[in-house]
């Protein structure tokens, strides 16, 4: 069965992004508060403002102002942004180097501090060198089997260390001392700190891209064989089974209580509560899907685009309508912590509806520590406790 869990919303359109420059493409993103920037192909940065406004029928618009465009004086493709709000900074990956910029006005720092060298890279969201004037930069190196781990400071950059892998690696995310890593052939959790590492399961970067990101404190999210979507912790265990993809998933972004999943033609939306598919949107020629601080953005070459979710109390209210306790119930569990009890409490007095109004009861009843249990006439169903997932803000 289906929920609606998120509405599709046009942010930046063509006519904004490149008029009628039919071979622009967008080949990346980055979304820091309102600021929004998008990487081209022909070696440029734009830097929009978005403005998220709600109408009174529940209808989610952005009002989106350009701020400025900027060609790097390398005129090749942006491979990728990733800002660092604290110095005021966006790493800009282009021709194997990675650049530091003003994040208001995209100029280069004047020391040009740079990182040369550099397949891909991603930050520390964990981060371990204690030292709040810097960021902890991650690369997957165009040396041989190597990963690098930098300090980005406002002005300058320092190496701290040099990993070499078993197998050439393909993509990485961060967490603490730990990473996660995709080789040529398998998935590894590396303690860059200790040497130790555990492999976790097979797959063919020549069949599929790799998918590894960060999902929470010492856990990810993987591709795995067979359409799967596995998670993983720090310790190479599973906490949670996986989400069933399809074969040709190309990113993936988190959004508690989903998990959201771009192939060539769809977003799949499935939940990290009971693993099941809850929605499903027709979206041809995608080739981004991340998320921003609760923010999910998916991309075409030519636009972008926001999956604004539904407030998880009305999909809460909406399976109650549709009778579909067991649902309800175990979405409650899961967002608890995330929903005002009072929004709960107004259900149980709703007179002009005693069906919800029981079912409310039910919910409140079961919002506690205990398992959950309700009773359906003479049927039992009981859900066991989850593990709070990260908060969408």
């Amino acid at each position: 069965m289906s929920v609606k869990a998120f509405k599709l919303v046009p942010a930046v359109e063509r006519e904004m992004l490149m008029g009628d420059k039919a071979r622009i493409n967008i080949e990346c993103i980055e979304c820091c508060g309102k600021n929004l920037y998008i990487g081209t192909n022909d070696g440029s940065i734009y830097h929009f403002l978005l403005e998220e406004k709600n109408s009174p029928d529940e209808k989610t618009t952005f009002t989106v102002t350009k701020q400025l465009h900027k060609y790097l004086s390398v005129r090749k493709a942006v491979g990728e942004l990733k800002a660092a709000s604290a110095l005021n900074r966006l790493l800009v990956l282009c021709d194997s180097t990675i650049m530091l910029v003003n994040m208001m006005n995209l100029e280069p720092i004047p020391t040009g501090a740079r990182i040369k060298g550099a397949v891909t890279f991603t930050l520390n969201e964990n981060p371990v060198s204690g030292d709040p004037f810097c960021v902890e930069v991650c690369i997957v190196s165009v040396k041989r089997r190597t990963i690098q781990l930098f300090l980005v400071y406002e002005d300058r950059v320092q190496i701290v260390k040099e990993v070499f892998t078993q197998e050439q690696p393909c993509a990485v995310a961060v967490d603490g001392h730990y990473l996660c890593l995709a080789l040529t052939t398998q998935y590894i959790i590396l303690n860059y700190n200790t040497g130790a590492s555990q492999d976790l399961f097979p797959y063919s970067s020549e069949e599929r891209r790799p998918i590894v990101k960060r999902i929470g404190r010492q856990e990810f999210l993987l591709a795995g064989p067979g359409g799967l979507g596995m998670f993983a912790t720090v310790d190479g265990i599973s906490q949670r089974a996986p989400v069933h993809w399809s074969e040709n998933v190309i990113g993936a972004a988190l959004c508690f209580p989903y998990v959201v999943a771009l192939d060539e033609e769809f977003i799949t939306v499935h939940s990290m509560l009971d693993q099941q598919q809850k929605q499903t949107l027709a979206f041809k020629d995608g080739h981004i899907l991340q998320d921003f601080e609760g923010k999910v953005i998916v991309a075409t070459t030519k636009g972008v685009y926001i999956l604004v979710p539904l407030p998880l109390e009305k999909q809460i209210q909406d399976l109650l309508a549709g009778h579909r306790v067991e649902e309800a119930l175990v979405l409650a569990r899961g967002a608890r912590r995330n929903i005002p009890k009072e929004k709960f409490q107004a259900w149980r007095n709703d007179k002009e509806n005693t069906g919800r109004q029981q079912m409310g009861n039910e919910v409140v009843r079961n919002l506690g520590e205990k398992p959950l249990q309700v009773e359906l006439g003479t049927h039992i169903v009981g859900k066991p406790p989850y593990e709070k997932a990260p908060d969408c803000k």
